[in-house]
């Protein structure tokens, strides 16, 4: 009898924290890739419309390998992390490549710091019209509110992941605009070791060591200016 409650209580846990990541999380990754796109349209390149990417469905996004990494992640209760598929964006409509692949590259992350903050006044309104004292012991509150938070510190993770320079992030593309272009040119051609260059980090814990201080001084940051 002990381990069968057990086991509920663990089954329990696990669904209630990806049901509190889920809507951040997903809106997140979903809005990051449009973000790319919808830059990359303002560039000039038609290509993420055409193919219908520039939506809030999330059926054209949803990368299966990126799904399932979120829910395991979010069961895992230290770090969200997941993806959908890249949106695809063709440099040859663009009149400026290198500039305009760097301005693409950004309106993801930005879209993440965004959202966070986002979250953050939506949590600042949700505290300010329900006090925590007289409803911390209504579940659904309970729930917003730790959805909200979730919002906040899963959208500055996604953003600063982003901006890290490992290729194929973000962050290589941006970096790759500020270097001498046979140098960017080589430095790009790291994309195809990018996935096991991340697992690395994350195993030897490195990839935490970077993320957690930014993210908890984002967090800290916004929720100081907001008053919370």
């Amino acid at each position: 009898m002990v381990a069968q409650g057990m086991l509920t209580g663990d089954i329990s846990s696990i669904i209630r924290s990806v049901s509190v990541a889920a809507v951040p999380a997903l809106l997140g990754i979903i809005l990051h890739e449009m973000a790319h796109g919808w830059a990359a349209s303002r560039c000039g390149d038609p290509t993420a419309r055409q193919m219908g990417r520039l939506t809030l469905n999330p059926l054209p996004h949803i990368d299966p390998m990126g799904l399932l990494t979120f829910v395991l992640t979010s069961m895992s209760g230290l770090f969200v992390f997941g993806w959908a598929k890249p949106v695809p964006v063709n440099p040859r409509y663009f009149r400026s490549p290198a500039r305009d692949m760097m301005i693409v590259a950004l309106a993801g992350p930005l879209t993440n710091f965004a959202l966070a903050a986002g979250f953050a006044l939506l949590l600042r309104a949700l505290l300010g019209l329900f006090p925590s004292a007289y409803y911390a012991d209504n579940g659904v509150y309970v729930f917003f509110a730790a959805m909200l938070y979730a919002g906040v510190t899963i959208n500055f993770g996604l953003g600063w992941l982003n901006l890290l320079p490992v290729p194929p992030l973000d962050g290589s593309k941006v970096l790759a605009y500020f270097l001498p272009p046979r140098l960017g040119w080589q430095y790009m051609r790291l994309e195809r070791y990018g996935f096991l260059i991340l697992l690395g980090l994350i195993f030897l814990g490195a990839l935490g060591a970077v993320l957690g201080p930014l993210v908890v001084f984002s967090t800290e940051a916004v929720f100081t200016i907001l008053g919370l």
